[in-house]
């Protein structure tokens, strides 16, 4: 038996934030070279400037695409859109898709015009209605888990 063939690079410039640390930044604009240990000691950084921008998901989504996993890269890609909802109207969502949580398919599809015209997230309001659909043929609505 040989030992398996590392398998090829699939983007050249993979790890961005190794091989390419110019273009990483937060979502407060800070560039990667600027989260150090010695800024975090000194308070001169807080949490939101570790935050990820929808820019890097897109590219992580490139490189997962590109190594064939189009299910990492799709779901990298809704990370990217949900880069615009505040954290507190991302956990109501997270509340509503437990099953038995809402109350019908038409509350969740309702979620999911909201996300698809307020932030422009076509592909999280379309895995909102595939929910809507699973729970309503799976009668999640009648029951509380």
């Amino acid at each position: 038996m040989t030992p398996a063939q590392p398998p090829a690079d699939p983007h050249p410039g993979y790890p961005v934030g190794e091989k390419q640390p110019e273009r990483v930044q937060t979502r407060t604009g800070r560039p990667l070279a600027d989260l150090t240990l010695e800024q975090v000691l000194g308070g001169e950084l807080n949490i939101a400037d570790f935050g990820i921008t929808a820019e890097g998901l897109r590219l992580q989504a490139e490189v997962a695409a590109r190594a064939g996993r189009p299910h990492l890269a799709a779901n990298l890609r809704r990370g990217a859109e949900l880069v615009a909802i505040a954290d507190d109207e991302l956990l109501a969502i997270y509340e509503q898709l437990r099953p038995g949580r809402a109350h019908s398919a038409a509350e969740l599809r309702a979620t999911a015009e909201h996300v698809r015209v307020t932030y422009g997230a076509e592909a999280t309001a379309r895995l909102i209605e595939e929910a809507a659909e699973a729970y309503e043929r799976r009668g999640v609505f009648t029951r509380r888990a």
